[in-house]
């Protein structure tokens, strides 16, 4: 897949972006404790925090038999991974602690790495540092089979209250079971509508296409709880007050997505993990309108599906349609209703007649996507359509125009639809 010099987003051209965010939303992505602070006030999911040493006398003072395992020390300010560490268990005679590496840890170990995080060995920036010691979020069993002792997590990039892109980070034998890409740890990119991991990347920004020193393939990956995902990144943006940010968040088996942080200034190499520009998808939805954060993922993944879905469906068998099928259309009281549709390869996204989507309560003025400029018509509504062709069900929006309205046809089909299917004169 090439992608054009134009479409991808530079370090410079980033600045354009995050020069956006407020500088009270800044402050969160320098405050690791603070940003807790937010969620909490918001409802929204985090691991749970502990202790917090704020000076040397805190690390004199406290028991570290009080904290629940597994649990995690790490900088409040810190960044990339740096001085991080994940305790599992306690030793045979209960006097020290193992953490994910198998290394041991005594008290007098613990209290010295904390004591040089106060002294901001780890951290990127402050001078006011602290550590904290929180809960060590397991990783969802979906996951955990292919990470090296330690919890993937998920990096969620949001602009203007839409979800753009998005990749599961693994951690590796190199990363030393932290899931940070500059320590050697791979990236997937996600497909935005189904959650399922596309392509990949090594912590070197090399392209990969199986897990190190394994057959399995990186590629065909399903995110647990998707859709749940980037609606708790884009909530987690808006309660900052964020137009520009990357979301970094665990998947729990039974609390479900949890933020770990935020970043004014996430990193650039997802692009690499997707093989997509992030400039393009920006551009995309700047200047939409985005009522809240499931309308918000609803654009998302009306925008940026991915055809991996339908490149497998390709593996399995091309599906032959005529350039008039029929096409058979999801209503709003969850019946199907045949309708006359057409191919037209000269449009990307597909056409639905007003009178239909009337007909068919899909026009809802609060479950329109966005306004699509459609020529002189003007800008007309975008709608979430489900039809199925050829037996096959397919999730998209459409245009509703009332062009269509004068012929015969209730859908036109446009090339995003089409991927997966021969077009001939018979359908067969």
């Amino acid at each position: 897949m090439s992608v054009k010099p134009s479409h991808i987003l530079g370090h410079n051209a980033r600045n354009t972006y995050t020069k956006l965010n407020t500088f009270a939303a800044k402050k969160y992505g320098f405050s690791k404790l603070r940003t807790k602070e937010l969620l909490r006030e918001h409802n929204i999911p985090t691991a749970s925090v502990y202790h917090i040493f704020e000076s040397i006398n805190d690390v004199q003072e406290v028991n570290w038999n009080n904290f629940p395992l597994p649990f995690v020390v790490k900088p409040a300010s810190g960044s990339a991974g740096k001085g991080i560490v994940l305790l599992i268990k306690k030793t045979a005679d209960g006097k020290s602690w193992i953490d994910n590496e198998g290394h041991e840890w005594s008290r007098e170990d613990l209290n010295l790495h904390v004591s040089n995080i106060l002294d901001g060995e780890f951290s990127t920036w402050g001078e006011n540092h602290k550590a904290i010691v929180e809960e060590m979020i397991t990783p969802h069993p979906a996951l955990a089979k292919y990470a090296y002792r330690g919890t993937p997590d998920i990096r969620v990039v949001v602009f203007n209250s839409v979800p753009v892109m998005a990749m599961t980070r693994i951690p590796t034998k190199m990363s030393q079971g932290k899931a940070n890409l500059d320590l050697g740890a791979i990236g997937l990119g996600i497909d935005m509508a189904t959650g399922v991991t596309t392509y990949g990347v090594s912590g070197k920004a090399e392209k990969i296409t199986h897990f190190p020193n394994s057959k399995k393939k990186v590629n065909g990956i399903l995110i647990p709880m998707w859709s749940r995902v980037l609606e708790v990144a884009v909530q987690a943006a808006n309660a900052a007050g964020y137009t520009f940010m990357g979301a970094d968040l665990f998947i729990h088996q039974e609390k479900g997505p949890m933020i770990v942080e935020l970043n004014g200034f996430p990193g650039l190499s997802i692009q690499l993990a997707n093989r997509a520009g992030l400039k393009k998808r920006l551009d995309r939805v700047e200047g939409i309108e985005v009522r809240d954060a499931k309308h918000g993922v609803k654009i998302a993944q009306a925008l940026f599906a991915e055809n991996f879905a339908d490149k497998i469906k390709i593996e399995e068998g091309l599906k032959i349609i005529s350039t008039n099928p029929t096409v058979s259309v999801h209503g709003d009281d969850k019946k199907w209703y045949s309708a006359e549709g057409r191919v037209n390869t000269g449009r990307y996204r597909s056409a639905i007649s007003e009178d239909l989507a009337d007909q068919l309560g899909l026009v809802d003025i609060e479950d329109l996507l966005w306004r699509q400029q459609e020529g002189l018509e003007g800008k007309l509504p975008v709608v979430e359509v489900q039809f199925s062709l050829k037996g096959v069900k397919h999730n998209t929006a459409m245009v509703v125009t009332k062009s269509l309205n004068k012929t015969k046809y209730q859908v036109e089909l446009g090339r995003r639809d089409l991927q997966g299917y021969l077009i001939g004169e018979i359908e067969s």
